[in-house]
């Protein structure tokens, strides 16, 4: 489930801004990013699309049981994260139809639609929320953060899923095509329980950034960076590497509480940080000279943790970021709140995504306020 950045109620206020900024047109904005690359890293490839290519679709989830290839007794061995009292085997933590819960005292109980999937979902649509955002709706790289958004975002992200208006600007991303089929399967009431549910899980650090002009030999997997070395000896080339910080808690024990790094190139935090809250504005001799876009604070929040309906991106994936601003340029997202993003974006480079996103995703979410007599 992958929220857009920005949302309706902020046209007035976001108006204001715009129209300081007229040459940002939508027309502009799509020819500009027309000669921009595709930040292939964002989306976990390797070499841009050729003509013609699709996604293959995700499979409905394998049945639960026993893989053939694999140790029996290894596959049903109770399994342990620290800090938790449940224990779970392989079989259960590989069932995509029956959400495993290492935290459940962590988050409001699990609605259905969280932990099976929809009701009448058959098929690639029989797959639990949580198996993939996972139960406290952190997300992952490859997929997007769900926790803590405004329920009347969510479900507009759902509606843009089911009316077919949300897709990727690469065509090879599967996720947004088991995202529709997910949206038309759910039932109005079944967005509202999912919708409320991660919307009630504050989001929290996920994300460490690192500076770097080197980052460790990495593998894909499933659109998702993996380190196959501690050390780091390949250059950084102008991208963002995000893998998990412990292999074996994110990837076979899918456990909630490991997070990821992201390595940055160096610069990028201190440029991002300028783009974000001044929309790049620059004093040459004494004058300011305007940015090329709008402050991001303008709309998301001095904190970056939201307005009203509009999303918090602080501490985010900057993986799942920069995809979503790419496909705004590339007019692959259409959905309500798209077209006053579009013009937000026009005019950003790849060099400018990259400091963006790793500057918000450098941030740490400001905690939750205090409610009197707790």
């Amino acid at each position: 489930m992958m929220p857009p950045l920005i949302a309706p109620r902020v046209v007035i206020r976001a108006s204001r801004f715009l129209t300081g900024l007229s040459v940002l047109t939508l027309a502009g904005a799509l020819c500009h990013a027309a000669g921009e690359p595709e930040p292939l890293w964002a989306y976990g490839f390797l070499t841009p699309p050729a003509p013609g290519d699709k996604a293959t679709p995700q499979g409905a989830p394998a049945p639960r049981g026993l893989r053939p290839n694999q140790d029996a007794a290894e596959q049903t061995k109770l399994r342990h994260v620290e800090g938790s009292s449940q224990a779970f085997s392989l079989v259960d933590i590989r069932d995509a139809v029956n959400a495993i819960d290492w935290f459940p005292e962590e988050h409001p109980p699990m609605p259905a639609v969280v932990a099976h999937g929809p009701a009448a979902g058959v098929g690639n649509t029989a797959r639990a929320c949580a198996a993939c955002h996972l139960s406290n709706g952190k997300g992952r790289p490859e997929n997007a953060p769900v926790s803590g958004l405004p329920v009347a975002y969510f479900l507009r992200q759902l509606q843009d899923f089911r009316s077919d208006t949300r897709h990727s600007a690469d065509p090879r991303k599967p996720n947004p095509i088991t995202m529709v089929a997910l949206a038309k399967a759910m039932s109005e009431d079944e967005m509202k329980a999912a919708a409320e549910y991660f919307g009630a899980i504050r989001w929290t650090p996920w994300i460490r950034v690192v500076e770097t002009d080197l980052v460790p030999k990495t593998k894909i997997s499933g659109n998702l960076f993996i380190a196959t070395e501690t050390a780091r000896t390949e250059p950084i080339a102008g991208r963002i590497i995000e893998v998990p910080e412990n292999e074996e808690q994110a990837e076979t024990l899918r456990n909630p509480h490991s997070g990821f790094v992201a390595y940055v190139p160096v610069g990028s935090l201190k440029k991002g940080e300028n783009l974000v809250k001044t929309g790049g504005m620059s004093i040459v001799d004494g004058a300011i000279m305007p940015g090329k876009t709008i402050a991001c604070i303008t709309c998301h929040g001095p904190d970056l943790m939201g307005l009203a309906d509009i999303p918090g991106i602080a501490g985010h994936s900057p993986s799942y970021m920069a995809r979503q601003i790419y496909d705004l340029q590339q007019g692959a997202r259409k959905g309500l709140s798209s077209p006053l993003m579009q013009p937000v974006v026009a005019n950003l480079t790849g060099d400018d995504i990259v400091a963006i996103v790793a500057y918000v995703a450098s941030l740490t979410p400001t905690p939750a306020p205090a409610v009197a007599g707790k």
